[in-house]
């Protein structure tokens, strides 16, 4: 009875563990348009999708786009405004849709650019070598956590 009790509550407390981890998560909703490459681009392509970054510093999810022949798509380093080298390459998954691969994670230095906000998903094309479409990766806005004290 003792043992099973015990096992109960390690099984409970474990569940609550993966769920308080899941929940700080953060999961970042993106709007891909032409406007927002850098020069920016007269196209009517456009993408969106959800990207899920963990304190782990692990990251998943992916974009689908429209209206474009799309050779690659990445996450890079840089600010808005700004280009930036590559931080993982995309994977395609279907005609129109790129996902991060599995496992992928971020180093710490990627990991900080993330949190500053220095971050961008591109799709690139072959007329738009160095990128059709793009959205800066932005985390969600502090003000949807909890506050202190519950309130």
């Amino acid at each position: 009875m003792k043992n099973n009790r015990r096992f109960r509550c390690a099984a409970v407390l474990g569940v609550m563990a993966v769920a308080m981890a899941s929940a700080w998560a953060d999961e970042v909703r993106l709007k891909l348009s032409g406007g927002e490459e850098v020069p920016p681009v007269a196209t009517s392509a456009a993408g969106e999708g959800v990207l899920t970054v963990n304190p782990d510093m692990t990251v998943n999810g992916g974009i689908a786009t429209t209206g474009i022949v799309a050779t690659m798509a990445h996450i890079h380093i840089g600010k808005a405004g700004a280009n930036g080298p590559v931080a993982i390459t995309l994977t395609r998954s279907g005609d129109n849709g790129w996902a991060v691969p599995a496992g992928a994670k971020f180093t710490e230095a990627q990991y900080q650019a993330y949190l500053a906000g220095d971050l961008y998903v591109n799709v690139h094309s072959a007329e738009h070598k160095g990128g059709e479409i793009r959205a800066q990766l932005k985390r969600p806005a502090m003000a949807s956590m909890p506050k202190a004290g519950g309130y």
